[in-house]
């Protein structure tokens, strides 16, 4: 079995007879889809009210009746106080588990063992198939997994966005390409839906999240996260992520049609689409 202890992640539970209808109202996805498969989490960004993120995270509902909210360890602070501050006359109460929990993400089931007392669902988190295994913090945890940086190799490869390095308060959902995974257009209104539900209209953004491959691996490769992309010399973007040949970073709108770009290091990309 190969699986990846990711550790500690802001969690929280939200309970009560209008849970799903008031965590609706605050996430863009769709909290409906947690209650009916239980055996599977759904990523989620929050946004404010012009559609920016500040978060970005998973749902899953392990009974049906409560829905859990997750999202890296350091939002913990600001998502709880962004989940809370709409919450007046609703029937519903916010439970902050993060320290009750710690996750494993686990790639291949060959071996798996059940999980008791724990929380067991499907998520590509690294973009292969594999499932989130939440377990009690007493509960002991195998040391041999993958490393953090095998995973980012993993999910780097498959285009996937971390909060950190690619995603950061302030970015535009689209911009990210997590309307794929993230996004519920049907739902109804939540905060910052007007703004998401418009630019799926229009259509047009100023940046956007692209992949990219290295022909060669060179000593200049080591410098590539925070390198800028060129056009010319003209300043069209920047790398956020690399490893073992393929790259991660924002390009801008001017750029949007460019197969090739070159690196303020030297190095030379190609654009993956």
């Amino acid at each position: 079995m190969s699986f990846w202890n990711v550790g500690k992640r802001t969690l929280l539970r939200i309970d009560g007879t209008d849970a799903v209808r008031y965590l609706n109202g605050q996430i863009t996805q769709d909290a409906q889809l947690a209650i009916r498969n239980r055996d599977r989490a759904f990523a989620t960004c929050v946004t404010d009210a012009k559609g920016k993120l500040q978060a970005f995270g998973s749902i899953f509902s392990w009974d049906g009746k409560s829905v859990f909210l997750e999202a890296p360890l350091e939002l913990r602070e600001i998502l709880l106080a962004r989940i809370e501050r709409y919450l007046i006359a609703d029937e519903a109460e916010i439970v902050d588990v993060s320290d009750d929990y710690h996750l494993r993400h686990v790639l291949s089931l060959e071996g798996y063992q059940e999980n008791p007392g724990g929380m067991v669902l499907r998520f590509d988190r690294l973009g292969v198939p594999g499932m989130d295994d939440w377990r009690p913090v007493a509960a002991p945890v195998k040391e041999d997994g993958i490393s953090w940086d095998d995973a980012e190799k993993i999910r780097i490869r498959q285009g996937v966005p971390r909060w950190g390095a690619e995603l950061e308060e302030g970015i535009l959902p689209p911009e990210a390409g997590l309307e794929a995974c993230a996004i519920s257009y049907g739902k109804g209104c939540y905060i910052g839906q007007e703004v998401i539900s418009r630019i799926k209209t229009v259509g047009k953004l100023n940046r956007t999240l692209a992949r990219f491959f290295l022909a060669d691996e060179t000593d200049q490769s080591k410098n590539l996260v925070g390198a800028e992309l060129l056009m010319g010399e003209t300043v069209v973007g920047q790398i956020r992520s690399h490893a073992e040949g393929h790259a991660m970073g924002w390009i801008k709108k001017i750029a949007f049609e460019e197969a090739s770009f070159l690196t303020s290091c030297g190095v030379k990309l190609k654009r993956v689409k």
